[in-house]
């Protein structure tokens, strides 16, 4: 069952083209995507961008407002990126009165263009998780990761840890708003005061909070080692990771897109 309240790290099954693809062609355009975002300045490119993610959303299938939820807990981020650059960008200011005389158009202009990019790269981040197993999504990066092996870096660990990091975030922040609601019932007040006794308040949370986690680990790892678990060595896979047409056609249509994009943003 989906717990509508926390999106990230979850799969939610489906049979569209973006779930059929190989992750590691999700992986690599994710990052070059995110990468894309940040290279685009119009506003003009932005909003397509924009639709682009929107559009790649409807056709995976995953409902939009789940999607939306992957914001919530990174919008006070993004806020505050935002207000700094309102307020630290120089430029021609709104008015004349204090406060409106400490912010520019030009500040404006960059909080809004900082946002939409930082919602863009969580959403489509979001979308990785959203249309790829977790089982999947680790040997994508282990798959990716493999060329690094000659030098000497352990690639079915790190995927393994990063597979099992993002799986466990609903599981923590589920159990982060269980311990708050317990607390609250109690008597514990995590709304009022300044920001420095709001951040004690959160101590006692903390305490249980890595006790659980604690007690998570040792379990997994218990559990691994009762399996005969001992890394990547002579491991075999019940699906072999292959590239298809829906890999190709995704790949195609990404990069016709940002071709587009480029010609706008650099040549017109």
């Amino acid at each position: 069952m989906i717990n509508t309240n926390i999106s990230i790290g979850q799969y939610i099954p489906g049979d569209s083209i973006i779930h059929r693809a190989d992750p590691r062609t999700k992986i690599i355009l994710s990052l070059a995507f995110m990468v894309i975002i940040f290279m685009m300045n119009s506003f003009w490119t932005v909003f397509e961008l924009t639709v682009f993610v929107l559009m790649a959303v409807i056709i995976s299938g995953v409902p939009l407002k789940h999607t939306l939820k992957g914001l919530k807990p990174l919008l006070l981020i993004i806020v505050f990126s935002a207000l700094l650059n309102i307020f630290t960008t120089k430029g021609t200011p709104v008015a004349e009165t204090v406060p409106l005389k400490y912010i520019t158009y030009e500040g404006l202009i960059m909080a809004l263009k900082l946002s939409v990019r930082l919602a863009l790269i969580i959403i489509s981040g979001s979308l990785l998780t959203f249309t790829t197993t977790p089982i999947l999504l680790t040997d994508g990066i282990e798959k990716l990761l493999n060329p690094l092996k000659v030098i000497g870096v352990p690639a079915h660990e790190l995927a393994m840890m990063m597979s099992i990091a993002l799986r466990f975030i609903p599981t923590l922040l589920e159990e982060t708003d269980k311990i708050m609601k317990a607390q609250a019932a109690r008597g514990a007040d995590f709304d009022t005061g300044n920001l420095l006794q709001r951040a004690k308040s959160f101590v006692p949370v903390l305490v249980p909070l890595f006790v659980s986690a604690f007690r998570r680990a040792e379990d997994l790892a218990t559990a691994m080692e009762s399996r005969c678990y001992r890394g990547g060595t002579g491991r075999t896979r019940l699906r072999q990771l292959k590239f298809t047409h829906a890999d190709i056609k995704i790949v195609l249509t990404v990069l016709v897109f940002v071709a587009a994009l480029l010609i706008q943003e650099y040549m017109w």
